[in-house]
């Protein structure tokens, strides 16, 4: 193991506070990481982190050369960055929800490989959130608050969550006049969704709770907008999801007033100082896109 490698591992560690959770992240094991430090506080002859009960702490030494360390690393990576080729390329894996990430992910990536030729992108389109690192991702489109706070998230915008339904649900049905109606209502829910059993309304997290006994359950966007404009029931449902069918009249939005708060739309990636040429060209070539879009979508700053 190098020097430089040595000083990578260190500051690894502190930054997140683990001699294990620095080795998943590095793909190392974990004898190699505390072989790591091990040496450097040999080289260095002084104790350089410390043990509390929670996590890892660096001692004032150790702080001293955490600051060197990360000082060094960037000038390596900026000599590293500027003696690569200008050519983007190489392969470049992302994932993105399954809707979002056809109707408004998938062109993107169609004209980014237009402008360069030489890169390859894998997407992966699905409706969990995949752990960067677990699947060998690079960038990630998420809808929702970043609940990882080792990540780094861009938001391009904001969605709401919508109740509609048909308006032949309506005409046979009526129309719910307050959340506490939809309990005699039929309501299509997605299988997936942690909070199926309930709905949450008003601006706050403790605002109004109404529980559900949904007749219909679906594990994936599609089949719930089916369901919706067939008229067979209430949903919940993203507005870029809807806001085609709301303007053609096959849906009603219903409760406008009761809505919960909009949900971010955010580019994800696990650390954005050591960025990749490639991951940074499609970082910024996407936010300023995406920031742009309609249908529920507002331009951030």
């Amino acid at each position: 193991m190098d020097r430089l490698d040595e000083l990578a591992i260190f500051v690894a560690v502190l930054h997140h506070g683990s001699l294990a959770e620095a080795a998943r992240r590095l793909h190392r094991s974990s004898p190699a990481v505390t072989r790591a430090i091990a040496s450097l506080e040999q080289r260095f002859g002084a104790r350089l982190v410390e043990r509390t009960t929670r996590r890892l702490a660096p001692t004032e030494a150790g702080l001293r050369l955490a600051e060197r360390a990360q000082s060094l690393l960037n000038q390596y990576n900026d000599a590293v960055e500027d003696m690569a080729e200008t050519q983007i390329s190489g392969l470049l894996r992302l994932t993105a929800p399954v809707q979002f990430g056809r109707i408004f992910v998938a062109p993107l990536v169609m004209a980014f490989l237009q402008l360069h030729p030489d890169i390859r992108i894998e997407m992966m389109l699905n409706d969990r959130n995949l752990d960067l690192i677990d699947e060998g991702l690079d960038l990630a489109v998420r809808i929702g608050h970043l609940e990882d706070s080792t990540k780094v998230a861009r938001k391009v915008g904001e969605v709401t969550r919508m109740l509609v339904a048909s308006p032949e649900y309506i005409a046979r049905y009526g129309e719910p006049r307050s959340p506490e109606a939809l309990s005699a209502h039929q309501v299509i829910v997605g299988a997936l969704n942690p909070s199926r059993d309930e709905w949450r309304f008003g601006p706050r997290e403790d605002g109004l709770r109404v529980k559900l006994a949904p007749r219909l359950l679906f594990n994936e966007v599609e089949s719930q907008l089916l369901a919706v404009r067939g008229g067979f029931g209430i949903a919940r449902l993203l507005s870029y999801q809807v806001a085609g069918d709301i303007a053609a009249g096959r849906m009603v939005r219903l409760l406008p007033d009761f809505e919960p708060l909009p949900l971010p739309v955010q580019l994800v990636v696990q650390n954005a100082q050591r960025m990749p040429r490639k991951v940074r060209a499609f970082w910024d070539f996407t936010w300023q896109r995406l920031s742009r879009l309609p249908l529920g979508l507002g331009t951030t700053e």
